[in-house]
């Protein structure tokens, strides 16, 4: 720091307050200090500055199979938000979510010197290790639901799998029937109660699950089953990938979408619109999930004390493509 300021022919003081961003320096003296922080690619040593302010600008995640869509664009939305508020961040990704495996990964986050950390858990198993960590540091979860007694941020699956199911009612069908995710996923869990409750609401039968595992091999596997069944002219399926699947296997066996069965997902991926033929699904920001999850947990660090629980749901949309229409009186 002394080499920039020699450099820049400053004081050593005017040199920490363009690092620290800080207000009533001149223009053309933050930029004759930025110019030589450049040409001397000097980098600040953040483990120092640790020490002087107690402050490590680091946070941690903690997340579950991130190459799974949802929880790599809920990473990327909280990465982005870090940055923007002067975050870095350290991500862990575990094959299991148990209570002990949850536990030991915010330990070691915490021995990093991380000030709070954020929890993607979407499995059942998750939701309890969350309820039960121990942790002197802030923690806010992302899609546990009402039961891990923190700070949460959550997708509206029930309103969702309702709006979707409502809409197949509304264009005439008898009933839906429905390709659901893993029984131990909490959004597989809602959405199976939204639909489930927005039949019973409407008068409908309901009737029994078909069960995926969010992949679209499992969901071609459950369509080669449903296709069978002349009876079916709707599908309410928990993900698009299974949707896909199932779309793939009506083709195979000659049952048209949406003349003869109408399908709608659930998240909207990338390539929804680009199935055959585009698919109506529920679009959920996995983005902004991750944004408000990196706000909730900075606000409680910059707010100095801990606060009650703070629980966020998002609203999913119902996005209108091709697969889903009219259903055809037999």
């Amino acid at each position: 720091m002394a080499d920039v300021a020699k450099l820049a022919g400053v004081s050593h003081q005017t040199v920490s307050r363009v690092l620290n961003g800080a207000p009533h320096v001149k223009p053309d003296t933050r930029d004759r200090v930025l110019a030589a922080i450049r040409e001397l690619d000097y980098r600040p040593n953040s483990a120092a500055r640790a020490l002087v302010t107690r402050r490590s600008q680091a946070l941690g995640v903690v997340s579950f199979d991130s190459t799974l869509y949802g929880p790599a664009s809920m990473l990327d939305g909280i990465e982005r938000a870090a940055r923007s508020a002067g975050y870095f961040v350290t991500v862990t990704s575990l094959r299991s979510l148990d209570g002990r495996s949850v536990q030991e990964a915010v330990d070691r986050l915490r021995d990093q010197g991380v000030e709070g950390v954020v929890v993607i858990a979407p499995q059942t198993s998750s939701v309890s290790a969350v309820a039960r960590l121990s942790s002197s540091v802030p923690l806010v979860a992302v899609g546990s639901g009402d039961q891990a007694r923190v700070p949460m941020v959550s997708v509206g699956n029930r309103y969702g799998a309702g709006e979707a199911t409502g809409h197949l009612i509304d264009l005439g069908h008898r009933t839906v029937h429905h390709l659901a995710g893993p029984v131990n996923w909490r959004e597989s869990q809602d959405r199976e109660e939204g639909w489930r409750l927005t039949l019973q609401a409407a008068g409908c039968p309901v009737p029994e699950v078909e069960r995926g595992d969010w992949s679209a091999r499992s969901g071609y596997q459950a369509g080669l089953r449903i296709a069978r069944l002349h009876e079916v002219t709707a599908v309410f399926c928990a993900n698009d990938h299974m949707a896909l699947g199932l779309l793939r296997a009506l083709h195979e066996a000659g049952r048209a979408v949406p003349d003869e069965i109408s399908v709608i997902g659930f998240d909207d991926i990338p390539e929804a619109a680009y199935f055959t033929p585009p698919l109506t699904t529920v679009r959920q920001d996995f983005g902004e999930l991750g944004r408000r999850a990196l706000e909730l947990l900075v606000a409680e660090l910059e707010g100095g004390a801990r606060s009650a629980p703070t629980q966020l749901e998002i609203s999913p949309e119902l996005v209108l493509r091709r697969s889903a229409g009219p259903a055809v009186r037999r």
